[in-house]
């Protein structure tokens, strides 16, 4: 069987609803011996499954196919260019994956965890995905509101590039109002799913497309999760194929700390600053360059003064997702403390400019 016809036979197995024991049967095939759907009859796949796929592949895969191409989409399967390496190795890897926008193999990390993450939370992914961005690492999440969100539009406004893993068709964007995201992320990296066409956002889909997500990366960070908890699954799965597992510790009186804490405990790494995950992945962070780390927002801050960051916010006259991502970044530094109110005050007063002999 050449490269065409397989590609439009996964395919067919696909809207055939091949599943895990296909998709492990697939991978076990060897490569460049018996055709692909004989190797899958001789190994026990459901003849009516096999069956169907053939019919598939010469009709509706192929209409299929143009279908996507119309919409920006591209389907892709092991052997072709930009498929990712990591994830053909994986124990249950997909059949193959529609893709809007360009993979490639640059080391990739993922930032995962609750959907209803506190402000402490959205802070830390937004600073993480923008640290990646500039490091040129590709961040990858699963489009989701919360955490996901926050590390997507962090490491956009880095300049970087950052992959979404849905758990839904090519043509369902979920949630539906993060369509303006999906756009961005299309255009500064890709949009990745193995669901076809008209498929919705089953429950049963987003744990399961979870081994994608941990498949394509070389480490998992988990920012907050409760303890029963998608990005759990996530981090398990990352384990399982031994990937780097990092945790963001959390206060221990939060339902979003136990699922960090957790893994903590069986033996995560703590990720206490952004050196430690690119320690954790074997690669160099962002340069230090002489600029002050806040981007000049801690002049907006008086000694003495304790201001929210809406407050903030309205004196930079910048959005405030981007001042509570430099604020994050100050208070990592050590220049800001957060009080228990949610201010913000000066850990050290400003410096006063001295005057020398020569002026």
């Amino acid at each position: 069987m050449d490269h065409l016809e397989e590609r439009f036979l996964r395919l067919g197995l696909v809207l055939a609803g091949g599943g895990s024991r296909i998709r492990r049967l697939v991978a076990q095939a060897a490569p460049g011996g018996k055709p692909l759907i004989a190797s899958l009859a001789d190994n026990g796949a459901p003849r009516a499954v096999l069956e169907t796929a053939a019919k598939l592949a010469n009709a509706e895969a192929k209409t299929a196919a143009e279908h996507i191409s119309a919409a920006g989409w591209r389907w892709l399967i092991p052997g072709d260019d930009q498929y990712p390496e990591l994830l053909a190795a994986i124990s249950d890897p997909p059949l193959g994956l529609f893709v809007r926008g360009r993979l490639d193999n640059r080391p990739a990390v993922a930032i995962v965890g609750s959907r209803k993450a506190s402000p402490y939370g959205l802070q830390v992914a937004r600073l993480l995905g923008e640290e990646l961005g500039n490091a040129g690492v590709v961040m990858v999440s699963g489009m989701a509101r919360g955490v996901d969100e926050a590390a997507h539009r962090g490491t956009l406004a880095a300049g970087g590039r950052s992959w979404a893993v849905w758990g839904t068709g090519p043509d369902r964007i979920y949630p539906p109002e993060h369509g303006e995201l999906a756009d961005k992320l299309a255009a500064e990296g890709a949009l990745i799913t193995e669901y076809p066409p008209g498929t919705p956002p089953r429950r049963h889909h987003f744990p399961e497309r979870n081994r994608i997500l941990a498949g394509l990366v070389r480490a998992v960070v988990v920012v907050e999760a409760a303890a029963r908890s998608g990005a759990l699954i996530t981090a398990r799965l990352a384990m399982e194929e031994g990937r780097e597992v990092l945790a963001v510790p959390g206060n221990i009186f939060s339902e979003l700390s136990v699922g960090p804490n957790t893994l903590l405990r069986v033996g995560a790494r703590p990720l206490l600053t952004p050196r430690d995950l690119f320690d954790a992945i074997g690669c160099e962070p962002p340069a230090v360059t002489s600029a002050s780390p806040d981007g000049g927002l801690l002049r907006f801050i008086g000694a003495g003064e304790a201001l929210s960051a809406d407050e903030i916010a309205v004196r930079t006259e910048r959005p405030v997702g981007e001042v509570l991502g430099k604020l994050l970044a100050l208070e990592l530094a050590g220049e800001i403390s957060r009080l228990s109110d949610g201010r913000y005050s000066r850990v050290r007063a400003p410096k006063e400019r001295t005057t020398g002999s020569g002026e």
